[in-house]
């Protein structure tokens, strides 16, 4: 509900102010010349009256004393200042910016993963399902999605709508960018997106995070990843690295964890290792829990001033009591005025 609050209210102490001026003040007298004339003594003989000395004091009718008292009473209130409060209103602001960094290489079509009934699945398909339910805890952030191989690429802009992410996330297949594990492009394109983001926006610094799920090594990109987690931690990004598959596996599907626990160091974040879809479930709730949604809620109330409403009202009902006594003075002026056709001949 909304409220009404007076923004000045001692100001009402000056009601009685009137009361005290008309009390303790003297009339305002002035001096006029009297009107002579020859038949006074017969005037006054006739009215059996005794002249004496006096003055005579105008005094205001009903209705203009309860104008008066209720123009002041109005002004009072101006002076105080009346604003009406809204219901308060929460604006949230958004959390974090979360980069999600895929990897899209051939190895992740290695059916090597089982779902929740137990049937095998692929490596992609158990990230994309895994993806799907961690989007869906992280209500308040903005996600990100880039899809990395031969080539790292902005599938998804940072955005609210985790619906629209989620889609995108399922139309993202491997051999979409290549057979390779460009890790490091990865990591590079993930801060160039931060930066043009704050940018744009002209927002204040917030928490920003990359969550990098990788089955290999990294195979050519144009930066090291090591160099690149260098540039991540000076710009304040942490990036969480989720391996998928054996780590004993060699040539170019191997996972490099020396490399992969170097980024983390780097940046602040963590390592996980995930052989199988229970452990990727894990690895993601973990990562909810180091990266909690964070709020920047703020509560407020928008305010109306009311003041200039009551100045209105004072000059109305002013307007229409000396419109209505004009009326009324002119109705008996002209009630007054004989016809024609009374008039003596």
């Amino acid at each position: 509900m909304s409220s009404i609050e007076l923004t000045y209210p001692w100001l009402l102490f000056l009601l009685p102010l009137p009361l005290l001026v008309s009390h303790f003040a003297y009339a305002y007298k002035t001096k006029q010349s009297a009107i002579k004339v020859p038949f006074f003594q017969t005037l006054i003989s006739t009215l059996d009256e005794k002249p004496s000395a006096g003055a005579s004091m105008l005094t205001p009718r009903l209705w203009q004393r309860v104008i008066l008292v209720l123009t002041w009473i109005c002004l009072v209130l101006a002076m105080a200042k009346p604003t009406q409060l809204s219901e308060p209103l929460l604006r949230e602001q958004l959390g974090r910016d979360v980069m999600i960094a895929l990897d899209l290489s051939g190895s992740m079509n290695e059916i090597d993963f089982s779902d929740q009934v137990g049937n095998k699945t692929s490596r992609i398909e158990a990230a994309k399902q895994v993806l799907l339910d961690f989007s869906s805890t992280r209500q308040g952030d903005r996600l990100g999605l880039i899809l990395f191989a031969d080539a790292a690429f902005l599938q998804t802009p940072f955005t609210a709508d985790i619906g629209v992410w989620q889609t995108l996330l399922a139309q993202s297949d491997t051999g979409m960018a290549g057979q390779s594990t460009h890790l490091g492009d990865a990591i590079g394109l993930s801060i160039k997106v931060f930066e043009q983001t704050e940018k744009d926006n002209q927002q204040e610094k917030i928490e920003k995070v990359v969550i990098l799920l990788t089955d290999g090594n990294d195979t050519g990109s144009f930066v090291t990843p090591i160099d690149a987690a260098k540039v991540a931690a000076v710009k304040g990004i942490r990036v969480h690295v989720i391996a998928m598959g054996d780590p004993a596996t060699v040539g170019e599907q191997a996972l490099d964890m020396e490399t992969i626990d170097r980024i983390t160091s780097e940046t602040g974040g963590k390592t996980f290792k995930a052989l199988d879809k229970q452990q990727l479930d894990q690895a993601y709730q973990a990562i909810s829990e180091l990266e909690p949604q964070l709020f920047n809620s703020t509560s407020y109330q928008i305010t109306h001033t009311l003041h200039h409403y009551l100045v209105i009202f004072i000059l109305l009902v002013y307007l229409s009591a000396f419109s209505i006594s004009l009326l009324v003075e002119r109705i008996k002026i002209v009630n007054r005025t004989p016809l024609k056709g009374d008039q003596d001949v």
